[in-house]
């Protein structure tokens, strides 16, 4: 199994501070949000590398930040040749690229890389081998507003997930679906039939909601936190809360 880190957007929304500098290698309490989920990750007996999508206006920037890093596995960074936001790929083509310019043949572990969590992804893993199903994540929600602006989940008892819906506006569920997957080395063709169908490909949430009309996906609630860090405030409320730790 590999990780797929997504790292090749221009995080607009936080300008000044990415104007030239890449929103995954910020810090929070001290640590770059990068390295807070490849640590999260790096520990997991079944990963065999992991592979950082980015742009060619940061790749310096991650190749720096790889040269400095001493994790246990492999680390990959993969430039996807854009140059601003405006042509950027998309996350779904971001996958798509990576997993055809490394010829990628085993489950992946697709994490975006602007988010802080507090927890280990080894459960994740874990429950999606038990399901032997390709698996999102999600978590409860209570503001109508959030779930508004985020994808939301329609599942059965067991978590076998119905359908997601993107930002509704009347959410089916209080179940909100952050940009964590884990996707079966059997459903990878798929991903380049889902673009060629005419998915969504900017944001990862449009995939995982079309190939939950493909196939059986299952959905695990996180067993932590996360941080979305989406903006200014949301950077600076990661940071009051990882303060010191």
């Amino acid at each position: 199994m590999k990780t797929l880190i997504l790292a090749a957007g221009y995080a607009t929304r936080l300008y000044p501070l990415t104007k030239n500098f890449p929103k995954p290698l910020l810090e929070v309490g001290g640590k770059t949000i990068l390295d807070r989920l490849v640590e999260s990750v790096d520990q997991i007996p079944e990963v065999t590398s992991h592979i950082v999508v980015t742009n060619a206006t940061f790749a310096e920037h991650f190749e720096n930040w790889k040269n400095k890093a001493a994790y246990s596995k492999e680390i990959v960074v993969l430039n996807d040749g854009t140059t601003s936001n405006e042509n950027r790929l998309g996350a779904v083509k971001d996958i798509l690229f990576a997993i055809e310019q490394l010829h990628i043949d085993e489950d992946l572990l697709v994490l975006a890389g602007d988010n802080v969590i507090t927890f280990s992804f080894e459960d994740f893993v874990t429950f999606a081998k038990e399901k032997q199903t390709s698996c999102i994540t999600c978590h409860e929600e209570p503001s109508l507003a959030a779930l508004q602006k985020t994808g939301v989940l329609e599942t059965e008892e067991d978590f076998r997930v119905i359908a997601m819906h993107e930002k509704p506006e009347v959410p089916p569920s209080h179940w909100a679906v952050p940009p964590f997957y884990y996707y079966k080395k059997a459903d990878l063709p798929l991903i380049k039939r889902a673009l060629d169908e005419g998915c969504g490909y900017d944001a990862p949430g449009n995939l995982a909601a079309w190939l939950c009309q493909q196939t059986t996906v299952y959905a695990w609630p996180l067993n932590g936190s996360r941080f979305d860090i989406g903006d200014l405030a949301a950077y600076e409320y990661a940071q009051k809360e990882f303060e010191g730790k």
